[in-house]
């Protein structure tokens, strides 16, 4: 199965490699990008080599997909982002991303996740055409939510401590976009 790679203006998303392992250390270790994550900051290199298998497995499962974000004029890997999981069958997806901090509020999450929105509504990967993509947020991740938000998707409830995570408990925002609505503010 051919990895379904993207390119937008300024990036190329593609498949996470084994030799991005470095990379992806770097950005998992970030205290920044792991704050509202369900995950630790990482310590060790193979917590990158297991995460870069997590995501080829799901994918040739057909259970997700992830991709490297990097920028089209070097190649560098600033951030990954994907479909965590999606069902054929219900037509949904639930969608995450990340990025290096000194890459932040300059566009490039918007412009990557508005590649792979786009590329889940017009039926171009293996969940087939997707008719809702879900994000979860944890409150007071106002950066992820105003992208959210740009995007098109509504905030529809508060799952309250849905979730549990270092050593606590969390609330979830969750956010829900309808490919209709994503046609009708010419997202395509």
């Amino acid at each position: 199965m051919i990895f379904p790679s993207r390119e937008t203006e300024r990036l190329l998303l593609t498949e996470l490699q084994p030799d991005d392992e470095q990379s992806i250390f770097t950005l998992f270790s970030s205290p920044a990008v792991v704050e509202y994550y369900d995950l630790e900051a990482f310590c060790e290199q193979r917590q990158a080599t297991n995460l870069i298998s997590l995501f080829k497995a799901r994918y040739e499962e057909k259970q997700g997909i992830r991709w490297a974000i990097r920028l089209k004029t070097t190649g560098q890997l600033i951030g990954t982002c994907g479909f965590n999981s999606w069902s054929s069958k219900m037509h949904n997806a639930v969608i995450g991303y990340d990025l290096l901090p000194e890459f932040w509020r300059q566009g490039y999450a918007f412009e990557a996740v508005h590649a792979i929105v786009n590329a889940g509504f017009s039926g171009a990967l293996a969940c087939g055409e997707l008719h809702r993509i879900q994000a979860d947020t944890v409150p007071g991740n106002d950066a992820s939510e105003l992208l959210l938000h740009k995007l098109g998707f509504k905030q529809e409830g508060l799952r309250r401590e849905c979730g549990f995570w270092k050593n606590k408990f969390h609330d979830l925002k969750c956010f829900g976009l309808l490919r209709s609505e994503f046609a009708a503010i010419g997202q395509h």
